[in-house]
């Protein structure tokens, strides 16, 4: 079995990873070890606890970094089996550049992307970005003209800790007038991303906390838990959400949870688990629920549910959302709704922070919002990503390798689930799919407890992205994906 002797591996590594924490430097090494090939393709890495006790670290660091390895395209699970490598290899990228080390070539231009673990003529069935065409730039630059005319003054100085009176009230209005929300600007904090609002809300809470995340989940969130030195622990979800015994067994005094739209599996919490998490947060003082509501602008059909926000008559949730899905990630604006009760708190304790946020973006925003363009782009949006939907839907009913698949959870977000009918493996079929230049993603994938009784039933489930595509890159991808599935399938 391939082990690591990390001392060794240090040299190696460029100085600025030596300075990046610990998952990350092994995330480094590994990295760099499958695209020179010391590791084969599709050789089994070592397990997560066998690997933390020779390297002498935590397990949750080797989870970091193999979870981020996985998320990149370097390896894939396998299903209570373990990790692998994935067949991409660019020997031939340094063939003529033999006294180059991975690190210095990836860093010799800066204008390089820092990781490329697939081809650029790869179509990318599990990436989310705004397409350039559908960002406003007319009136976004038309809207930064006028701030820097009319607020002049107003942006050279330095902006409130939680954010501009203006764009914390644009916020406010367009709660009440989308979701429902009764909100006062106070309430509401602007940052520079989720994830710099995740730290905040650690270093609000106490870093004794225990948090419990979603199991399935997105991964980021805790590997920044981890970062920040607070326990995390995976709850396992049922058909209604997140467990209420499970989150009882874990200690967990936050939960942090998707209720609206959860990823990747694209459920919604039922209305009864909902209040039986709010009596959950209620059992004691310092429980609290954070509730990310990621991408609720894009329910595409049916009525949008009410956020756990709007039905807490016990001050106990943190509601968190972004501008990420909605305009773009390069935007980087997002912000927290507190409860009145740690609204005060945040500031007498965290006031002295300088909001991360420019203040010309602020303004920018608030206009944006204030003068209906917000409203308009989201219904726009929504049509776009609609047809574009329709046209995946319409591409896998056409093809005959899915005719005997299920089309899952397609009324809300920006991607629906496609499980496929196939007695081959998740592994065996990405491998199959980027062989012919087609990255996809699994739902097997975001289970951080390979004993989750429900990772069974999450094999051969493709989680298919499609807002980031044009209609003729959807139609390839489904082709491309048919031809994997047709190539790969043992059944008679």
């Amino acid at each position: 079995m391939l082990t690591y002797s990390f001392e060794n591996y240090r040299d190696r590594l460029s100085s600025s990873a030596k300075k990046q924490s610990l998952y990350f430097q092994l995330y480094e090494c590994i990295r760099a070890d499958i695209l020179n090939g010391t590791i084969a393709p599709n050789e089994k890495l070592p397990s997560k606890r066998a690997l933390a006790i020779h390297l002498g670290i935590s397990t949750i660091t080797v989870e970091n970094a193999y979870a981020k390895l996985s998320d990149e395209g370097y390896v894939y699970s396998l299903a209570k089996k373990g990790f692998f490598a994935s067949d991409i290899l660019v020997a031939s990228q340094v063939k003529n550049e033999k006294d180059i080390t991975p690190f210095a070539q990836k860093n010799k231009s800066l204008h390089e992307k820092k990781t490329r673990p697939v081809p650029d003529n790869t179509i990318h069935l599990s990436a989310t970005y705004t397409q350039p065409a559908l960002f406003p730039f007319a009136t976004w630059s038309r809207l930064v003209r006028r701030v820097l005319s009319e607020r002049a003054e107003d942006i050279m100085r330095v902006s409130p800790p939680g954010g501009v009176e203006e764009l914390r009230t644009a916020i406010a209005n367009h709660l009440y007038e989308f979701r429902g929300m009764r909100v006062q600007p106070e309430q509401i904090v602007v940052g520079a991303g989720t994830e710099y609002l995740y730290s905040l809300i650690i270093q609000l809470l106490g870093y004794k906390n225990t948090f419990a995340v979603e199991d399935p989940g997105y991964s980021k969130i805790a590997q920044v838990y981890d970062l920040c030195n607070v326990r995390c622990v995976p709850v396992a979800l049922d058909s209604q959400g997140m467990c209420i015994d499970g989150l009882d067994a874990s200690g967990a005094t936050i939960a942090h949870i998707s209720p609206s739209h959860h990823f990747p599996t694209g459920r919604t919490t039922s209305i009864g688990r909902r209040y039986e998490l709010l009596g959950w947060a209620a059992g004691a003082p310092n429980r609290y629920i954070i509730e990310d509501d990621y991408d609720a602008e894009f329910r595409l059909n049916g009525r949008i549910i009410p956020t756990l926000q709007s039905i807490d008559t016990i001050d106990r949730v943190i509601y968190l959302n972004t501008f990420t899905k909605t305009l773009s990630p390069t935007i980087r604006i997002s912000y927290l709704v507190l409860p009145l009760s740690l609204t005060e708190q945040f500031y007498s304790k965290l006031g002295f922070y300088s909001n991360t946020v420019p203040t010309m973006n602020q303004y920018t925003l608030a206009m944006f919002m204030g003068e209906g363009h917000f409203e308009s782009h989201i219904n726009r949006l929504r049509r776009r990503y609609r047809a574009q939907k329709d046209a995946a839907v319409s591409c896998i009913q056409r093809e005959s390798a899915f005719q005997d698949s299920l089309i899952l959870e397609a009324d809300a977000g920006l991607y629906f689930l496609l499980r496929l009918h196939t007695k081959k493996s998740d592994a065996e079929l990405k491998a199959a799919a980027l062989r012919r230049k087609l990255h996809i993603s699994f739902l097997s994938e975001f289970y951080a407890q390979k004993d989750n009784v429900l990772l069974d039933e999450a094999a051969h489930t493709v989680i298919v992205n499609y807002a980031s595509l044009l209609p003729d890159a959807i139609e390839k991808a489904i082709k491309k994906l048919a031809q994997a599935l047709k190539a790969s399938s043992r059944l008679p």
